[in-house]
């Protein structure tokens, strides 16, 4: 019952992951219908009820175009928790300002990058330039697609990918 269920809104834009135990109240409570069912049944004594794997909403949820939020969470998956000094992919990273916050450098997308301890002392808070180190990718902001936003759930529901991709 914890398995993910896309949610889709009215138009089939992909705005929520739940849990099955809600998606399965919102179909029999008439607020959501089934897209697809690629998980069987559950039974119950008298009933047999679909286990979705996709539910679309009956009403239209007007919200706004979500971003990504910048955090050290973010920063470290965008990087994909891997040192953007050294190529090191590790547990324990830390962020990194690019150009250091004494020296003008900002809290931003384009100035933070996931390094490893050892490297993040190494650079300290001087430019790359005076320590001859330099960045495996220049930072950037990460899309704000649905693609990214449930990529960490498409891994074992490639059958989302029609309904993510183009968002």
């Amino acid at each position: 019952m914890t398995e993910p269920v896309l949610v889709l809104n009215a138009n089939f834009e992909p705005i929520h992951i739940c849990n099955m135990r809600r998606a399965l109240g919102l179909i029999l409570n008439g607020k959501a219908s089934l897209v697809l069912n690629g998980r069987g049944e559950i039974r119950t004594v008298s009933r047999s009820y679909p286990r979705p794997s996709i539910i679309r909403l009956d009403n239209m949820v007007h919200r706004p175009r979500p971003t990504v939020r910048l955090t050290k969470r973010e920063v470290l998956r965008r990087d994909n928790y891997t040192c953007q000094y050294c190529g090191q992919r590790t547990i324990h990273l830390t962020v990194d300002h690019v150009v250091p916050r004494h020296l003008g450098g900002e809290y931003s997308w384009d100035n933070l990058v996931a390094a490893c301890p050892s490297c993040n002392h190494r650079k300290g808070g001087r430019m790359l330039e005076q320590v001859q180190m330099h960045l495996l990718r220049p930072p950037k902001e990460p899309p704000a697609s649905a693609k990214y936003f449930f990529s960490r759930h498409i891994g074992g529901n490639e059958e989302w990918l029609p309904f993510i991709e183009g968002w």
